[in-house]
């Protein structure tokens, strides 16, 4: 069985907000059923929230219950689960919700509940996609926190080994090793959009054993659980399903880490390779980035960009990113002063930016739309292919600040062609369309 019509489908709608506007969504959206764990039923609703609020949870059958916010030291040591806060107002098991939440870059959501876990549906987090495309992603005014590795770390806890390393978006690769006749070692690699986690991810279910069962019950646990909303294994397969895919344990796997990176309170942007994941050893990852890592606006640096572009002196030609919107645009900005070494030839007393020179900080914007999702960005370079319905409107002088937009007019496999406009305070000085291709270095 594939993912869910309605999953890949909802990822085609709501994002057309720019990478550096914060997000919300544009109405109320509920889903409703049992508690995993729990077994209580539970009515979830989603609703828009002011800029600046984050991700929270409100207990709904509660009186004058506060807040809860989905953040990593609001989180408690929980088996099989992720928890939010103790006692009587604890959330249990917010892993699938947050992961619809985080693949969609949410940044301002209040997340009502009428009970203490939300609703299980059929074991994935394609529900709750769903219902947050359903109300439309929208801008919500200021700019989001990025979380911001800028050296790679290293966490273990158990059987659960981390490593994060730099990186301008967050990708996964996720391992995990059962010994049972479906599962195995199995591994998957992704880089987490919108699109990539409706199409690959969402519809992953979570998954238990048989023989597990009764002492997981007598803990209080897996009381909602059945065959309709868990991949149930007993010693020879899976019991009255058939898989979404061969892969589909460790698709779930990387859409618990997903969920569970949310709780870092801002959008991460890391390689991230977990091999054996678990909710207690991803949340053990998620203390450690927000010790090590960086909180910046959502812009890309120079550092960012050259931690993707092979350019340096004295060819590195723009100076930082403004907007992605993944597979349409990108904006980027090059400053441009007396000490650029091509002014001393073009021209003595006379100082113009060789139209050229402005041509390829375009194609770099374009390089960096297409290379950073890459893993390893070392090991690609971007050729450009052709150069068409090029004009150079007015000359560009010391002082001026570049503004590079870059809008894709096709996308097919590592092909690309785009359309450029660079203006100085708002005139246009250049135009061109542009064709160019990702290829191994």
């Amino acid at each position: 069985m594939a993912p869910t019509d309605a999953a890949v489908g909802a990822a085609g709608r709501g994002l057309a907000v720019p990478a550096g506007v914060r997000r919300t969504i544009g109405g109320e959206a509920s889903v409703e059923g049992i508690g995993l764990h729990l077994g209580q039923p539970c009515r979830l609703t989603f609703r828009p929230a002011p800029p600046g609020t984050g991700i929270v949870f409100r207990r709904t059958d509660l009186s004058g219950s506060a807040p809860i916010p989905a953040r990593v030291d609001i989180a408690v040591e929980a088996e099989r689960r992720t928890q939010l806060g103790s006692g009587p107002e604890a959330l249990h098991t917010v892993e699938h919700v947050l992961a619809a939440v985080g693949a969609l870059a949410i940044d301002d959501l209040e997340i009502g509940m009428d009970g203490p876990e939300p609703p299980i549906m059929d074991g994935s987090a394609a529900p709750f996609l769903d219902a947050l495309r359903s109300a439309g992603v929208v801008g919500n005014g200021g700019r989001p926190d990025w979380l911001v590795l800028r050296k790679s770390i290293r966490v273990v806890d158990g059987e659960s080994v981390y490593e994060a390393h730099p990186s301008l978006g967050l990708s996964l690769d996720v391992s995990i090793d059962f010994p049972h006749p479906l599962i195995g070692p199995q591994r998957t690699q992704c880089a987490v959009t919108a699109d990539s986690f409706a199409r690959e991810l969402a519809s992953a279910r979570t998954f238990g054993f048989l023989h597990e069962v009764d002492a997981l019950r007598a803990k209080g646990l897996i009381q909602g659980a059945s065959t309709a909303n868990a991949i149930v294994l007993d010693a020879d397969g899976a019991v009255e399903t058939t898989l979404r895919w061969p892969d589909e344990f460790v698709r779930h796997k990387t859409l618990d880490c997903v969920g569970d990176l949310v709780l870092a309170g801002a959008r991460v942007r890391a390689h991230i390779v977990a091999h054996k994941p678990s909710h207690r050893g991803t949340v053990a990852l998620v203390r450690a980035l927000v010790q090590h890592a960086v909180r910046e606006p959502a812009v890309y640096t120079v550092e960012d960009i050259m931690q993707v572009l092979p350019h340096r002196y004295p060819f590195l030609l723009v100076d930082r990113i403004l907007e992605i919107e993944e597979g349409k645009r990108i904006v980027g900005l090059k400053n441009v002063t007396i000490n650029e070494p091509f002014f001393q030839g073009h021209f003595p007393g006379h100082p113009i930016m060789p139209g050229v020179l402005i041509i390829e900080s375009m194609a770099q914007v374009v390089g960096m739309l297409l290379m950073r999702s890459i893993a390893d960005p070392s090991s690609k370079v971007v050729y450009f292919l052709s150069l068409d319905n090029v004009k150079f409107r007015r000359p560009v002088k010391p002082g001026d600040q570049l503004r590079l937009e870059m809008e894709v007019l096709q996308i097919r496999g590592m092909m690309c062609k785009m359309r450029g406009v660079a203006t100085v305070d708002g005139q246009v000085v250049t135009e061109a369309d542009m064709a160019a291709m990702v290829r191994d270095r």
